[in-house]
């Protein structure tokens, strides 16, 4: 009697594994999903719940809406303080952005092209400068501002949103990556330059980095909240993430400010949004600039 063998060379079944992979990343996918957009749609909901509904646990029923009562109340309270807020946010964070993104394209421009002593030395500083966390900065920056004369003002937490090294980093990658020196040789012999050079060829040739850098900045001035808590005391200096950090102190002593902090929170994420869309062509393309090169 003889014993069949499995043929070493016959392709194994390997259909239940490969299926059961596959479901195993489809299901952590629908979980990561879900884990993204549940608090958007919590705070979708719970901005039009009064005060009763969000002590009452019941934040995503559908049940009662009262968003224009919310929206009425936020313009209302504090003689619309709030909306002095998101003017400061737009201040701080669309001005302070785009100024960086330029002083960061100009510096990553300056340091892939031009050859000069200490040049690798200077951009260590500048990497070293990534390490170093804001948080740890901020102390030093008030006692500045306090030599300066410049606490409590706009200045304070305008000036120090200029200053990003990664954004250098990131732009000189980029300039390394869109901007080839036979480009700018011939922009040369043509009789332009050096600034001509740079706001004519290469900062439209770097257009994508430029925009990355503008909307990592913005997201980061946007949603920065120690430094405005270490520089202001005047509310009406206050960006919308610590005026909103302001009323939710109170919410034990008047309830009344829930509502409005959970208002503000979702009229606080349109700006990024908007600002996500608008430029998202030139930012995925940013993105994936080295994959291609």
């Amino acid at each position: 009697m003889t014993t069949a063998t499995a043929d070493p060379g016959a392709p194994r079944d390997r259909g239940r594994p490969w299926s059961l992979s596959k479901a195993a990343v489809n299901g952590a996918l629908v979980l990561a999903t879900a884990y993204t957009l549940l608090p958007l749609v919590w705070l979708l909901t719970a901005a039009a719940k009064n005060t009763g509904d969000l002590l009452g646990g019941r934040s995503l029923s559908p049940a009662t809406w009262h968003l224009g009562a919310n929206l009425h109340a936020l313009a209302t309270t504090g003689d619309g303080i709030y909306f002095r807020w998101y003017l400061n946010s737009l201040l701080y964070a669309g001005i302070g952005a785009l100024l960086c993104a330029l002083v960061c394209v100009c510096a990553g421009y300056a340091f892939h092209v031009y050859a000069f002593p200490g040049k690798e030395q200077l951009f260590g500083l500048v990497l070293l400068g990534v390490l170093v966390p804001t948080t740890a900065l901020a102390l030093p920056m008030y006692l500045l501002a306090s030599e300066l004369g410049v606490v409590n003002t706009f200045w304070a937490v305008f000036v120090p949103s200029l200053v990003n090294p990664f954004g250098v980093y990131l732009a000189r990658v980029f300039c390394a990556g869109y901007v080839p020196g036979e480009v700018l040789e011939a922009a040369r012999m043509d009789g332009a330059g050096e600034l001509r050079t740079f706001w004519s060829v290469g900062l439209r040739m770097v257009m994508p980095g430029f925009v990355t850098v503008f909307l990592f900045q913005f997201t980061a001035i946007w949603n920065n909240f120690f430094l405005p808590l270490v520089m202001l005391s005047d509310n009406r200096l206050f960006p919308v993430s610590l005026g909103l950090y302001s009323w939710n102190t109170q919410t034990h002593a008047f309830p009344e400010y829930y509502p409005l902090v959970v208002t503000g929170s979702l009229l606080g994420i349109v700006p990024l949004v908007i600002a996500f869309i608008a430029l998202q062509r030139h930012w995925k393309a940013g993105l994936t600039a080295g994959s291609v090169k």
